[in-house]
């Protein structure tokens, strides 16, 4: 393979070696990266075609495969904003999204998929090239998504590349070469996505998992010679759960960086992890607004177990107590964080960006300390935030899906520890007087209203739920209560 180090990105390395290999997809097809840019090109010129202009939305309900790294790169040169939908959801969530985001142009498998749009363009490289951006959905406490939107480049792709690598240098070890990087979860999550384009512009070649499986991803890591991946910590529980003699049937020395993200990582998952691949995990915290705002390379959380890490750079960093005052060291409260990069704002929603700010510093809403030498230890992730596989899930939405069922009086939903999914959902349900519905009546009833990942794990019912004096209900009293129950 040629010496890529020098190349700003994608396009110039699939002009400049055009015979690499780019991506391994689910049913092991490898396309290189001349065909990728190809096929990159055809429909980037289809979007052109279709009258979308810079600033406009291209939205994908793609399952994992190479569609999704096609529209990614795609509207990565025109100028436009990228929204990867979760394919899981419900068509009514689905639909919401597309019309808060004023999608242009919606891709499916079901309707061509990347190819529609490439049929009967050019592969020659699009006119007026324009960086794009890519926009991901995130709920807020009202379990609404709202689209978390930054602002363009407008310039070309190959001015702001360089410093995307040089910042994955700096946190991750991660450098342009011939690499591999495996994509082990969902491709519309922001982590996933994000590292599926920095593989491309790192040059490595990209392996796709359709879906996690423990040993699928030990499978892939042998046969392909895996450099690096992105996982999250159930991940890493599950693969610690196989007996020792099929652990031992897979070759992991070739992994190098396994970054983690999405949860707290348990201590002794963690060291566990490192104890079978040696210390390659790499651990960064942020949020799909803040993007990554502290990291931690494996020596360093060896040194120091249970940190995030150390603000990145770019990236400042201080705790504040409810009344806005700066905690000492080992004093824990609110996390803040500020960037010299540029910000973001909520999409259509300028009310709840100015709520989520404090001046320049953004919260991403979880508490935490920093030691005397700024490493972040978590406390508790948001107060009602549920997340369950690296996967966040809002009570609000829950709730609100549930109490549309004419048996229910009110509802609180509230997530319980779990050793492998972190945390599982759990609804505690007042019934009104008379007869009450059945665990699985309300199940069905929640169907067609929020994607099934989302759906309580338990349903239990009680004649009361705890309010505040001004009648709100306390989600912190009826989890306590819960807790204290079970030991």
């Amino acid at each position: 393979m040629a010496d890529i180090s020098g190349l700003p990105g994608f396009y110039r390395i699939a002009e400049a070696d055009p015979g690499r290999r780019a991506v391994i997809d689910t049913d092991g097809t490898t396309t290189t990266y001349g065909e990728l840019l190809a096929r990159v090109n055809r429909v980037s010129n289809g979007l052109r075609a279709r009258g979308l202009v810079q600033g406009d939305v291209v939205a994908g309900v793609l399952r994992n495969g190479i569609d999704q790294v096609i529209m990614l790169m795609a509207t990565g040169q025109v100028g436009l904003y990228y929204v990867p939908i979760n394919w899981h959801l419900t068509q009514a969530e689905i639909d919401y999204i597309l019309t808060d985001c004023d999608a242009g142009v919606v891709v499916t498998h079901e309707s061509g998929g990347a190819e529609a749009l490439a049929e009967g363009q050019p592969d020659s490289a699009p006119e007026d090239r324009s960086g794009g951006g890519v926009m991901w959905y995130t709920s807020g406490t009202t379990g609404f998504p709202k689209g978390v939107q930054r602002p363009l480049p407008g310039a070309e792709p190959e001015a702001i590349v360089p410093l995307y690598t040089w910042f994955l240098g700096e946190v991750c070890d991660l450098r342009p070469g011939d690499e591999a990087h495996l994509v082990t979860s969902p491709m519309y999550h922001s982590s996933p996505c994000a590292h599926t384009m920095f593989a491309m512009h790192l040059g490595h070649t990209l392996v796709i998992a359709e879906r996690f499986e423990p040993v699928t991803v030990l499978e892939l890591v042998d046969r392909y010679r895996v450099t690096n991946a992105m996982m999250v910590p159930t991940m890493f529980h599950r693969m610690l759960q196989l007996p020792p003699e099929v652990r031992d049937r897979y070759d992991v020395s070739s992994l190098k960086q396994v970054i983690h993200t999405g949860a707290a990582c348990p201590v002794a998952v963690k060291k566990g992890i490192m104890d079978w691949w040696g210390p390659v995990l790499y651990e960064y915290y942020g949020s799909t607004e803040s993007t990554i705002a502290f990291a931690v390379k494996p020596e360093e959380w060896l040194e120091r177990p249970g940190t995030v890490g150390r603000p990145v750079p770019t990236f400042e960093a201080k705790i504040l107590d409810e009344n806005g005052d700066e905690l000492p060291p080992g004093e824990p409260g609110m996390i803040y964080v500020k960037s010299s990069l540029a910000g973001f704002e909520y999409r259509k929603d300028p009310g709840k960006t100015a709520a989520s700010m404090r001046g320049e510093w953004y919260a991403p809403g979880d508490i935490g300390f920093m030691d005397k030498d700024g490493y972040l230890f978590l406390c508790d992730r948001r107060t009602d935030l549920i997340i369950s596989g690296g996967v966040n899930i809002y009570p609000a939405e829950i709730e609100a899906a549930l109490l549309e069922h004419p048996a229910v009086a009110d509802v609180a939903v509230i997530g319980v520890p779990d050793p492998e999914w972190g945390h599982n959902v759990v609804a505690l349900v007042q019934p009104v007087p008379g007869p009450r519905p059945s665990p699985e009546e309300l199940l069905d009833h929640l169907g067609p209203r929020i994607a099934r990942f989302k759906h309580p794990k338990v349903i239990e019912f009680r004649d009361e739920l705890p309010r505040t004096p001004t009648g709100k209900l306390s989600r912190s009293k009826v989890r306590e209560d819960y807790l204290a129950t079970r030991g």
